[in-house]
């Protein structure tokens, strides 16, 4: 059974069709990416199923109950985590304070709890932060904890703008170009951490991404979209080989 299910999404801006048609299906703990050229629609893909936008017409369900109408903080409190292709860091924020500040909507002791500084306050406390820590060691940014997110370089704010979305506790994670930016060695790296995540929380993930080669090693299946539509979907080596994809985007020397 699909842990997200996208049937027949479309979307129009004005008299401009962004996206026609889309479907999409992840099971639970599988990686799939989406490629593309610039202007195809992915970041509206996930803008749409993230919330941002209202699809035209088509359907959303994230383990079989819909996510149209609701407003992205909803929808994250659903299961579904995300990362933007522009960064969305609070300034003058330490990187621990972003991490933790995502925990908040999980906590149970409510306004009164907060004030009286009651047993079950403080423990929740105290369960944030060994939290907030333990994704701060898997990302590799715990030494930055206390140092303010805009001066950390940009691929170091990459990883904290991953460790927050997971601390959402997502079902399915949503990476818009997470190596953007980033040295070959930030990539590999970053290779090493997204097959970590996946492999102990258990999350699904669906990636945007430009280099094809990161694409190609991590995920399990992917989709290639032109002009809001998608082309062709399949295994890594099926769209290597894909003629249709190669004419649209890839280029012989890029699957070589």
């Amino acid at each position: 059974m699909s842990l997200l299910q996208v049937e027949d999404m479309t979307h129009f801006f004005g008299g401009l069709r962004a996206v026609s048609g889309y479907r999409l299906s992840i099971a639970a703990g599988e990686i799939r990416g989406l490629i593309g050229p610039n202007g195809a629609g992915k970041t509206t893909i996930f803008n749409l199923i993230t919330g941002i936008h209202t699809p035209t017409k088509g359907s959303i369900r994230l383990e079989n109950r819909s996510l149209i109408g609701l407003r992205p903080h909803q929808i994250a409190a659903r299961g579904l985590g995300r990362t933007f292709q522009n960064m969305l860091l609070w300034r003058h924020m330490t990187v621990l304070e972003h991490v933790k500040l995502a925990h908040y909507a999980q906590l149970k002791y409510g306004l009164a709890g907060a004030f009286f500084g009651t047993r079950l306050c403080r423990a929740e406390e105290e369960r944030v932060e060994e939290n907030a820590h333990r994704l701060l060691e898997t990302f590799d940014v715990a030494r930055f904890a206390h140092q303010n997110v805009t001066q950390l370089p940009y691929g170091v704010q990459r990883r904290v703008e991953m460790a927050r979305a997971m601390a959402t506790r997502p079902k399915i994670l949503f990476l818009d170009e997470p190596t953007a930016g980033m040295t070959p060695e930030e990539l590999v790296q970053m290779i090493g951490i997204i097959r970590q995540i996946h492999s102990e929380f258990k999350v699904a993930i669906l990636l945007i991404e430009h280099r094809l080669k990161f694409v190609m090693e991590l995920c399990q299946r992917i989709q290639t979209l032109v002009f809001g539509e998608v082309i062709a979907e399949g295994t890594p080596e099926e769209i290597k080989n894909n003629p249709q994809v190669i004419e649209a985007y890839l280029g012989k020397e890029e699957v070589a």
